[in-house]
């Protein structure tokens, strides 16, 4: 269950999966199954082979799994 506070995440700005799920509130596993189940989409670094969440799309998210969640 996500956070009931709006993570007011900085659109443009990319956040780890650490702080993606901290500003939403849930596991870090739970935000891969979401991932995987295409509910929210990551970009994926190349080099790193690391996965970041844009701002304006981890408040999308929120927004959108708030009003199912209520």
């Amino acid at each position: 269950m996500l956070t009931g506070i709006f993570p007011n995440a900085v659109k443009g700005r990319r956040y780890s999966i650490k702080e993606t799920a901290e500003l939403l509130g849930i596991h870090r596993n739970t935000l891969r199954k979401y991932t995987d189940a295409q509910l929210i989409h990551a970009t994926q670094h190349i080099a790193g082979r690391q996965l970041s969440y844009d701002g304006m799309e981890i408040n999308r998210f929120w927004k959108q799994t708030a009003t199912i969640e209520r």
